[in-house]
Protein backbone atom coordinates (compact mmCIF):
# COMPACT_ATOMS: atom_id res chain seq x y z
CA UNK A 1 0.00 0.00 0.00
CA UNK A 2 1.63 3.10 -1.32
CA UNK A 3 1.96 6.11 1.41
CA UNK A 4 -0.08 8.69 1.90
CA UNK A 5 1.12 11.99 -0.03
CA UNK A 6 0.82 13.59 3.22
CA UNK A 7 2.74 11.28 4.88
CA UNK A 8 5.64 11.69 2.04
CA UNK A 9 5.18 15.42 1.97
CA UNK A 10 6.24 15.55 5.31
CA UNK A 11 9.25 12.95 5.07
CA UNK A 12 10.69 15.17 1.93
CA UNK A 13 10.42 17.93 4.15
CA UNK A 14 12.49 16.04 6.28
CA UNK A 15 14.67 14.89 4.38
CA UNK A 16 15.06 18.69 2.86
CA UNK A 17 15.71 20.01 6.63
CA UNK A 18 18.34 17.05 7.44
CA UNK A 19 20.03 17.89 4.60
CA UNK A 20 19.98 21.89 5.13
CA UNK A 21 21.48 20.89 8.74
CA UNK A 22 24.32 18.84 7.31
CA UNK A 23 25.36 21.90 5.13
CA UNK A 24 25.15 24.31 7.85
CA UNK A 25 27.07 22.24 10.07
CA UNK A 26 29.69 21.42 7.47
CA UNK A 27 30.25 25.22 6.85
CA UNK A 28 31.44 24.83 10.65
CA UNK A 29 33.37 21.96 11.06
CA UNK A 30 34.69 20.37 7.71
CA UNK A 31 35.60 24.49 5.82
CA UNK A 32 37.35 25.12 8.94
CA UNK A 33 40.05 23.16 8.08
CA UNK A 34 41.02 25.50 5.68
CA UNK A 35 40.94 28.06 7.76
CA UNK A 36 43.62 26.58 10.14
CA UNK A 37 45.59 26.63 7.44
CA UNK A 38 45.72 30.08 6.84
CA UNK A 39 45.66 31.25 10.28
CA UNK A 40 47.29 34.20 11.06
CA UNK A 41 49.19 33.63 13.53
CA UNK A 42 50.81 30.06 12.12
CA UNK A 43 50.71 31.39 8.91
CA UNK A 44 53.48 34.13 9.26
CA UNK A 45 51.44 36.73 7.91
CA UNK A 46 52.22 40.11 6.66
CA UNK A 47 53.20 42.42 9.34
CA UNK A 48 52.78 45.75 7.22
CA UNK A 49 50.14 47.00 9.59
CA UNK A 50 50.62 48.38 13.01
CA UNK A 51 51.94 46.22 16.47
CA UNK A 52 48.97 46.21 19.12
CA UNK A 53 50.55 44.93 22.52
CA UNK A 54 49.92 41.47 24.16
CA UNK A 55 46.81 41.31 26.54
CA UNK A 56 47.13 39.18 29.78
CA UNK A 57 44.57 36.17 30.72
CA UNK A 58 43.81 38.02 33.68
CA UNK A 59 43.17 41.35 31.93
CA UNK A 60 41.41 40.15 28.89
CA UNK A 61 38.38 38.83 31.29
CA UNK A 62 38.04 42.47 32.57
CA UNK A 63 38.54 44.28 29.17
CA UNK A 64 35.92 41.78 27.93
CA UNK A 65 33.29 43.28 30.51
CA UNK A 66 34.17 47.09 28.92
CA UNK A 67 34.20 46.35 25.59
CA UNK A 68 30.74 47.71 24.77
CA UNK A 69 32.03 50.86 26.14
CA UNK A 70 35.33 51.07 24.75
CA UNK A 71 34.08 50.36 21.51
CA UNK A 72 31.09 53.51 22.16
CA UNK A 73 33.38 55.72 23.32
CA UNK A 74 36.14 55.40 20.40
CA UNK A 75 33.15 55.15 17.79
CA UNK A 76 32.20 58.74 19.12
CA UNK A 77 35.38 60.36 19.30
CA UNK A 78 35.96 62.94 17.11
CA UNK A 79 40.14 64.15 17.80
CA UNK A 80 41.08 61.19 15.95
CA UNK A 81 44.30 59.78 13.48
CA UNK A 82 44.54 57.15 10.99
CA UNK A 83 46.35 54.73 13.56
CA UNK A 84 43.47 55.31 15.76
CA UNK A 85 40.99 54.36 13.62
CA UNK A 86 43.18 51.11 12.15
CA UNK A 87 43.18 49.75 15.29
CA UNK A 88 39.79 50.23 16.09
CA UNK A 89 38.75 48.77 12.83
CA UNK A 90 40.94 45.80 13.92
CA UNK A 91 38.78 45.33 16.97
CA UNK A 92 35.67 45.52 15.43
CA UNK A 93 36.82 42.64 12.50
CA UNK A 94 38.51 40.43 14.58
CA UNK A 95 35.53 40.45 16.99
CA UNK A 96 33.45 39.55 14.07
CA UNK A 97 35.66 36.89 13.47
CA UNK A 98 35.41 35.70 16.74
CA UNK A 99 31.66 35.58 16.37
CA UNK A 100 31.11 37.95 18.55
CA UNK A 101 32.39 36.76 21.46
CA UNK A 102 29.16 34.47 21.66
CA UNK A 103 30.93 30.95 21.95
CA UNK A 104 30.92 30.14 25.46
CA UNK A 105 34.69 29.72 27.06
CA UNK A 106 36.37 32.06 24.60
CA UNK A 107 37.54 34.73 26.69
CA UNK A 108 38.05 32.53 30.18
CA UNK A 109 38.94 28.99 29.00
CA UNK A 110 42.52 29.13 26.96
CA UNK A 111 41.61 25.46 25.63
CA UNK A 112 38.92 26.95 23.64
CA UNK A 113 39.38 27.67 19.65
CA UNK A 114 38.51 30.90 20.03
CA UNK A 115 40.04 32.15 22.86
CA UNK A 116 43.55 32.93 20.66
CA UNK A 117 41.06 35.43 18.48
CA UNK A 118 39.33 36.53 21.98
CA UNK A 119 42.79 37.52 22.86
CA UNK A 120 43.25 39.60 19.92
CA UNK A 121 40.11 42.01 20.00
CA UNK A 122 40.57 42.18 23.26
CA UNK A 123 43.73 43.57 22.67
CA UNK A 124 42.78 46.22 20.26
CA UNK A 125 39.91 46.95 22.36
CA UNK A 126 42.66 47.87 25.49
CA UNK A 127 44.93 49.18 22.89
CA UNK A 128 41.81 51.75 21.74
CA UNK A 129 41.36 52.41 25.29
CA UNK A 130 44.97 53.67 26.50
CA UNK A 131 44.96 55.62 23.06
CA UNK A 132 41.59 57.86 24.46
CA UNK A 133 43.82 59.09 27.33
CA UNK A 134 46.15 61.49 25.11
CA UNK A 135 42.22 62.62 23.33
CA UNK A 136 41.39 65.87 24.45
CA UNK A 137 37.54 64.81 24.33
CA UNK A 138 37.65 61.25 25.73
CA UNK A 139 40.65 61.06 28.17
CA UNK A 140 38.42 62.10 30.93
CA UNK A 141 35.69 58.80 29.72
CA UNK A 142 38.71 56.70 28.91
CA UNK A 143 40.34 57.29 32.65
CA UNK A 144 37.27 56.43 33.86
CA UNK A 145 37.03 53.06 31.91
CA UNK A 146 40.74 52.73 33.38
CA UNK A 147 40.36 53.51 36.66
CA UNK A 148 37.31 50.85 36.75
CA UNK A 149 39.13 48.10 34.24
CA UNK A 150 42.11 48.60 37.26
CA UNK A 151 39.94 47.97 40.38
CA UNK A 152 38.21 44.83 39.06
CA UNK A 153 41.66 43.63 37.90
CA UNK A 154 42.60 44.14 41.87
CA UNK A 155 38.87 42.67 42.85
CA UNK A 156 39.09 39.36 40.97
CA UNK A 157 42.99 38.96 41.56
CA UNK A 158 43.38 38.97 38.41
CA UNK A 159 46.38 40.40 37.64
CA UNK A 160 49.05 37.62 37.79
CA UNK A 161 46.71 35.26 36.06
CA UNK A 162 48.67 34.10 32.87
CA UNK A 163 47.71 31.95 29.76
CA UNK A 164 49.72 30.49 26.83
CA UNK A 165 48.89 33.55 24.29
CA UNK A 166 49.48 35.74 27.02
CA UNK A 167 52.82 36.83 25.89
CA UNK A 168 51.11 37.30 22.05
CA UNK A 169 51.50 40.27 20.60
CA UNK A 170 48.94 41.32 17.04
CA UNK A 171 49.24 43.72 13.97
CA UNK A 172 46.09 45.32 11.70
CA UNK A 173 47.23 43.36 8.73
CA UNK A 174 46.73 39.76 10.73
CA UNK A 175 43.33 38.89 11.24
CA UNK A 176 43.26 35.81 13.92
CA UNK A 177 40.46 33.17 12.94
CA UNK A 178 39.45 30.77 15.61
CA UNK A 179 41.24 27.14 15.17
CA UNK A 180 38.02 25.56 13.60
CA UNK A 181 40.02 22.48 13.22
CA UNK A 182 39.77 21.87 17.26
CA UNK A 183 36.18 22.75 17.75
CA UNK A 184 35.14 18.45 17.67
CA UNK A 185 37.60 18.79 20.31
CA UNK A 186 36.27 21.08 22.40
CA UNK A 187 33.07 20.39 23.89
CA UNK A 188 31.27 23.66 24.96
CA UNK A 189 32.32 24.90 21.28
CA UNK A 190 31.15 21.95 19.79
CA UNK A 191 27.57 21.71 21.62
CA UNK A 192 27.09 25.51 21.04
CA UNK A 193 27.47 25.25 17.04
CA UNK A 194 25.46 22.05 16.96
CA UNK A 195 22.94 23.65 18.98
CA UNK A 196 22.78 26.09 16.76
CA UNK A 197 22.93 24.31 13.80
CA UNK A 198 19.45 22.29 15.23
CA UNK A 199 17.95 25.88 15.82
CA UNK A 200 18.52 26.26 12.21
CA UNK A 201 16.95 23.57 11.08
CA UNK A 202 13.74 24.14 13.43
CA UNK A 203 13.22 27.92 11.96
CA UNK A 204 13.56 26.01 8.20
CA UNK A 205 10.75 22.93 9.27
CA UNK A 206 8.39 25.64 10.83
CA UNK A 207 8.66 28.20 8.00
CA UNK A 208 8.14 24.97 5.19
CA UNK A 209 4.77 24.22 6.90
CA UNK A 210 4.06 27.85 7.81
CA UNK A 211 4.19 28.35 4.22
CA UNK A 212 2.15 25.69 3.12
CA UNK A 213 -0.99 25.84 3.81
CA UNK A 214 -0.59 29.46 1.70
CA UNK A 215 0.34 27.65 -1.43
CA UNK A 216 -2.28 25.01 -1.05
CA UNK A 217 -4.88 27.49 -1.02
CA UNK A 218 -3.31 29.48 -3.91
CA UNK A 219 -4.10 27.02 -6.55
Amino acid sequence: MPAPLGFRATMKSCRTITLLSTAFAAAFFCLPAENALAHSRNAGGSHAGLDIPEISHGEMAVISDYRGRIIDLASRAVDTNEPFRRVLNYAEIQYSYCLWGRMPGSVSDEESPFNECAHAYLAAAKAVLLSMREMPGEAVAADEIISAVDADMVRRSLALITCRFSGEAFNTADVVKPRWNKVPFHLASMASLTGLAALFALVVFALRHGLRPTAQSSE
